[in-house]
């Protein structure tokens, strides 16, 4: 991953967090400072997680990898940053599936 996806996984996390996190149970954020403070930690989790990983992920598995390392890594988030951010297993399941679908849309180039 370069700076640019890190950059972009900011941003989804961040609109995650904000928007969805209303809707989905189990996210409790505290507000939009909260919302960025999280989005930065995720990001930076991811960015070492990939890291760590790198090439070592086949193609065919890449989705479920990075399924459940985002959930890992928004619920690890949570201990982080205990007073902007609660989720709860099933919220960071449901995040990171919905940063999933949004990273699905997002062109080739930027990630």
């Amino acid at each position: 991953m370069n700076w640019l996806g890190a950059v972009v996984r900011f941003v989804v996390s961040a609109l995650v967090l904000l928007l969805v996190g209303w809707l989905l149970p189990g996210i409790k954020v505290a507000g939009f400072v909260g919302a960025l403070i999280a989005a930065v930690v995720i990001a930076v989790l991811g960015y070492l997680v990939e890291l760590i990983l790198g090439d070592r992920i086949s193609p065919r598995s890449r989705g479920l990898v990075g399924f459940v390392t985002a959930a890992v890594v928004i619920y690890v988030a949570q201990f982080i940053i205990p007073t902007y951010l609660s989720v709860s297993l099933l919220g960071s399941l449901l995040a990171a599936f919905v940063i999933g679908l949004i990273d699905a849309f997002v062109p080739t180039e930027l990630r």
